[in-house]
Formats: structure tokens, sequence, C-alpha cells
């Protein structure tokens, strides 16, 4: 096989479809037309001398030779990026990005509110679009590029993705100002009798981290309304008579509208990760807004 008309681009075009393995996803992470992309899968056929993709009952399937190419052509595109970012001089002033994060609106509020207002000052030119966290989809929305990053529970990350701790965080209860039962501290029987709000992420679940908890000292609670986000959760506690147990990030900032006190019994905390795809491991702009990222976590 003569190689000398495979140039780079098109080198970057061949792992881009072999990691899609779809030709609209390869022509959008490549921000490229269908029909342009379609001319480069035609070159890169007649130069490897192999259909590379296929037909299939649903979409298309990698051929062999394909699939025996992705991961060799990956690490060694991987080595040019790495000689290409470590001779350069990187500023983040001047970088041009977008950056895609999937988090619950917990992490929006607890650390990426203040990610992004930081970054309009030391990277100006970088766009961060925040996405609502889908745990299950994570994987794949990574794999295709559609997020470059998301904030999530270690457990409940993609074993195949990179990880790194950001930080950690515990449970307080929150309840309205005056509340008559709370005052300043909750004992377990009065936990126990009056009505919850619950946080259930993927939306109608009516337990949480406290049920476990209770199930062991032979308890329960009264969970009387699930919502999908944290954010709402302090806005009705303090128009009503329930109380929430709630990330302790959270409750911090609306301490003046409603009570924060210790649960009464021991409930484990919880640690945060960033989770990203080994593709974008060595992109510079990438590493640096994770780092940043990082650094920011660890500050609060």
């Amino acid at each position: 096989m003569d190689t000398r008309n495979l140039n780079l681009g098109l080198l970057v075009t061949l792992e881009a479809l072999l990691e899609e393995g779809n030709v609209t996803r390869a022509a959008r992470r490549l921000n490229l037309s269908q029909p342009a992309l379609s001319a480069r899968l035609a070159r890169l056929r007649d130069e490897l001398g192999d259909p590379l993709l296929i037909p299939a009952q649903r979409g298309m399937v990698l051929t062999q030779r394909a699939v025996e190419l992705r991961q060799p052509l990956h690490d060694a595109l991987e080595g040019v990026r790495r000689v290409v970012a470590d001779g350069m001089p990187f500023d983040p002033g001047t970088m041009e990005a977008t950056l895609v994060i999937a988090a619950s609106d917990y992490m929006q509020y607890a650390l990426l509110a203040r990610f992004s207002v930081a970054l309009r000052t030391e990277a100006p030119k970088v766009r961060i679009a925040w996405r609502a966290l889908d745990v299950l989809a994570l994987s794949s929305q990574l794999e295709r590029g559609e997020v470059d990053l998301g904030l999530a529970i270690p457990d409940h990350a993609p074993a195949a993705m990179r990880q790194r701790q950001l930080f950690r965080d515990d449970y307080a209860v929150i309840a309205r100002q005056g509340h008559p039962a709370v005052q300043g501290r909750l004992s377990l029987d009065v936990f126990c009798a009056l009505e919850h709000v619950v946080v259930s992420l993927k939306g109608g679940g009516f337990s949480g981290p406290a049920d476990a908890a209770l199930e062991a000292v032979g308890r329960r609670r009264t969970v009387a309304l699930s919502t999908s986000g944290f954010l709402i959760v302090p806005e009705v506690v303090s128009r009503s008579d329930m109380i929430a147990l709630i990330p302790r990030r959270i409750a911090d900032g609306w301490l003046d509208q409603v009570q924060v006190v210790e649960p009464p019994l021991t409930i484990p905390g919880f640690t945060i990760a960033s989770v990203w795809h080994d593709r974008t491991t060595n992109h510079p702009a990438k590493r640096w807004l994770r780092e940043r990222l990082t650094t920011l976590a660890t500050e609060t």
C-alpha cells in the first residue's frame, strides 16, 4: 500500500470515522459538511483498499480492517498532538474553544457558576455550554464528542472514562425559619415525623441517601414531594413545613431564608469527580480547562 497520499488531515478524518462509526456524527465532530466528509471517506477507501464502513441493519459497522486500525491510529495521532502542544506556547487568554459540561443543577450551582465567571477574565474566548447530567447516556455522549466533561459521583461514572476527584460534600437538613418543630436542632423522632422533600435525578423516586441510614436503625420517614432538581428544594422548604436533606454547599447558600441543621443520624457524604474521554486527555485547551476547574474546586 502506498501511504504517501495519506496526509495528516485525512488521518484525522479517518480517526473520527472509526471512532464515531457514523458519517453524520464524524462530519459534525470535524465541522465538515456531510458531502465533504463522504468525499474524504471515498478517498480513504481508495487509498487503503478497504470500505472501512459498510451498511448494516442499523446504520453502518466497521470492517475488520477498520477495527484493527482504530486504536493504533488514535495512539499515533495523540503522539502527534502531544508533540505539537508541547512545542507551542499556550495562552489561555487567546485560546478559542467550546467546552460542553454535563452536570446536575447542584454542580452548576456549587462550582460551574464560579468557573464560568472566572473564565470570562482568564479565557474570554472560551464558550461554555451546560447540559443536564444523564448518567445512563454519559458514556455515549463522551464517546461521540457531544459532551467534553461530565461531573458525577465516581460510582455513577462510566468505568471506561478518565476520572479526577474534585471535592467531597456532605448533607445538611433545611427547614423554614420559625418552623415550630425545628429550633436549631432536630431529633430523630421529629425528623421521621415531618414530611420531606427528596431529589430524584431520574424523576419520580421517593427515596434518597437518608432512607438507607434510617433503615439501618429500624426507622422510616415520610416523603411528600419528589423533584428532579436540587435548586427548587430550598424555595419549597422556605414556604412550607416540609424539610429536606440536601448537599451542604446548596444549604449554605440559603442561610438567610432557611434553618440549616445537622441530620439526627449519620448519613455518608459523597465525592464529585470530573469525567472525560481519553480522546481529549492531551488536548491543550481541554486539559487546561479541566485543570482550572480542579483548582477552583479545591479553593472552596
